[in-house]
């Protein structure tokens, strides 16, 4: 995931910066794209929050999961009032960075929330992360974790 958000700059809950390099490294990633103005995502999320917390938070050790938030909020403002009133504990990409556009391209999005789960270089597992999750739970990060190639510490 390195490749993915290499250069960047990434943003906690907290608003604190983190490097990408040393946050996403030996861990499936969730891109997700959405926005406080859209309805679907604001049904969506806290059942992200829930997978999320389930995988990372109550989980030992915590799965090797992160999920970075891509904005399509219409300005800053609405982006942190998202992000802190509905988001979980996850990364963000800052809502100033154009860097946006060009994964929107690469990853094909065309309408939001999209929940694209990909490897460490990138490479897409699924573009489906949020159809897997509503079907079928904690049970689709097996299969994203044996797809993704990474050394593994998660027993569920």
């Amino acid at each position: 995931m390195v490749d993915v958000f290499s250069g960047r700059t990434l943003l906690t809950k907290d608003g604190e910066f983190v490097e990408p390099e040393e946050v996403l490294r030996n861990k499936v990633v969730g891109i997700y794209f959405s926005a406080g103005w859209c309805p679907p995502c604001r049904d969506f999320t806290p059942v992200l929050c829930d997978f999320y917390t389930e995988l990372v938070e109550e989980s030992e050790p915590p799965a090797q999961f992160e999920i970075v938030f891509i904005s399509s909020d219409k300005s800053v403002d609405d982006m942190v009032e998202y992000y802190h009133d509905m988001h979980g504990d996850w990364l963000a990409l800052p809502w100033s960075d154009d860097y946006k556009h060009e994964l929107k391209q690469r990853y094909k999005i065309t309408a939001v929330p999209k929940l694209v789960i990909v490897k460490e270089n990138g490479d897409v597992i699924t573009d489906k992360g949020r159809k897997q999750i509503r079907d079928r739970g904690l049970a689709c990060f097996r299969s994203w974790l044996d797809a993704a190639e990474i050394f593994q510490n998660f027993k569920g």
